[in-house]
């Protein structure tokens, strides 16, 4: 697991609150109209009774509480028993038991790399095409999350072996809404516009941005989302992803293009609080603390859906949503690419083939299976069928309906990527870049880096 879903995984559970099953008791009547009960019914149907799955995965806390209330509605609609294992380390755990000939029947995996070794390795089940017809039919964006899901087995042949299953968000911008309306700013609509507020604000005599790359052994990690929200925007997703597996090059024009985009925001000093070289040396969690002081320091801030845990606390709970708000990272309104969002998620897979964790697949697509837990919080989700109103508060909903207009879904790229690249020399190299080498050297460095491990 990634330095940076360890922390969302530790930000979520710490913020999670749940009605979690207790006694047997479901926690909402199916007079609740916020839920599509009858997306349940053709479970109801179905007689599962004496057959375990055994569901591994990273969720813990309120987000375990969560998930078992989304599987204590299938157990009681099937007769099936669902016994979850969540752990910080369960994906260690879950290898060892692979290798052991003890692996559990379903598991939820952070990481679409680990999920491509395993379908190589043939640890893993393909999902039957009921899953993926449902994916690419409901989701919004479908094609993508079915693409996400899809790997080359061990015979070498493409099939979907993962399901995407809560997942987040990192293409928003955080603002102060009071600040915008002092400043008689408005939300921009496009890509064209966020460029044309971002040098109002400097006209205006403001600071437009509040950018920060500090973080420990992970420093760089902030530059990389920029360049990934922004090869979005710049280039069709086929090319992102083949800016994933190297077929393009670090070194191509149009890599080296958003680096430098990056940078037309970043690097001048006109344009962040602060100064651009010392962006790597301001720690992440700290940088958007200037949207709140007055006069502001900066008026923006881009950064993922779990940024509020770092606000100062009178900016945290019900203040997100009203004194402190968020837009969509915009798109280019010129480049016909539609809108793209950027985020990460769980792939959950099948390793231990079973007609009931088959079955659970087939539930998990379903919009009951997104809403009970979307009534909690710590989860978002891309399935159009999914009842929005079944979000517990106004700023998931929000969130939710981001992914909902989405063309394109892009998953972090850096995750993606061999570690070596993703979580180093990437990493590394947008310091190097904050720190005044050129974007071409950067781009020529990296792909050094990956050259020597191929």
């Amino acid at each position: 697991m990634s330095t940076r879903t360890s922390l969302a995984v530790a930000i979520s559970a710490a913020l999670v609150s749940s009605a979690a099953v207790a006694g047997g008791h479901l926690p909402f009547s199916k007079d609740d109209t916020r839920f599509s009960w009858d997306s349940l019914s053709k479970f109801e149907s179905m007689d599962l009774s004496g057959q375990e799955i055994r569901f591994d995965g990273p969720w813990i806390s309120g987000d375990e509480a969560n998930l078992k209330n989304v599987l204590a509605y299938f157990e009681q609609a099937t007769g099936a028993k669902v016994q979850y294992n969540g752990s910080n380390d369960f994906e260690q755990l879950v290898l060892v038991d692979m290798k052991a000939g003890n692996s559990p029947n379903l598991a939820a995996w952070p990481q679409p790399g680990t999920v491509s070794e395993l379908a190589a390795q043939g640890e893993l089940v393909a999902l039957k095409d009921s899953v993926k017809n449902t994916v690419v039919g409901d989701y919004a964006a479908g094609q993508s999350w079915a693409d996400l899901g899809t790997y080359a087995g061990a015979n070498g042949e493409a099939a979907m072996y993962g399901l995407a299953y809560n997942v987040n968000l990192k293409s928003l911008v955080w603002y102060v809404p009071e600040n915008f309306e002092e400043a008689g700013y408005d939300i921009p609509q496009s890509m064209e516009e966020l460029i044309a507020l971002t040098d109002q604000i400097v006209d205006d005599g403001g600071t437009p941005w509040c950018i920060g790359m500090e973080s420990g052994g992970a420093t760089g990690w902030v530059a990389t989302d920029w360049i990934e929200d922004i090869m979005l925007r710049t280039q069709p997703k086929s090319v992102y992803d083949q800016w994933i597996s190297n077929d393009i090059p670090f070194t191509d024009p149009r890599i080296v293009n958003a680096i430098e985009t990056f940078g037309f925001f970043a690097l001048n000093d006109d344009y962040v609080d602060g100064s651009a070289s010392s962006l790597a040396s301001v720690f992440f969690g700290d940088s958007p603390k200037g949207l709140f002081e007055s006069p502001a320091k900066c008026y923006m801030h881009r950064q993922a859906s779990f940024i509020p845990a770092f606000f100062p606390e009178e900016y945290q709970g019900d203040a997100v949503g009203t004194d402190v708000d968020f837009f969509y990272f915009p798109a280019y309104e010129g480049k016909d690419l539609g809108k793209p969002v950027l985020g990460g998620g769980t792939l959950v897979t099948m390793m231990n083939e079973s007609e009931a964790s088959h079955v659970l697949m087939d539930y998990l697509t379903s919009p009951i299976a997104h809403e009970i837990w979307m009534a909690g919080e710590g989860f978002l989700t891309p399935h159009s069928k999914a009842n929005l109103a079944a979000y517990s508060s106004d700023v998931l909903r929000k969130q939710g309906e981001i992914f909902l207009n989405a063309t394109t879904f892009g998953f972090d790229a850096s995750d993606m990527m061999p570690g070596a690249i993703g979580a180093g020399a990437f990493w590394t190299g947008m310091v190097d870049y904050t720190n005044g080498k050129s974007a071409e050297d950067v781009a020529a460095e990296i792909q050094a880096s990956w050259d020597a491990i191929k």
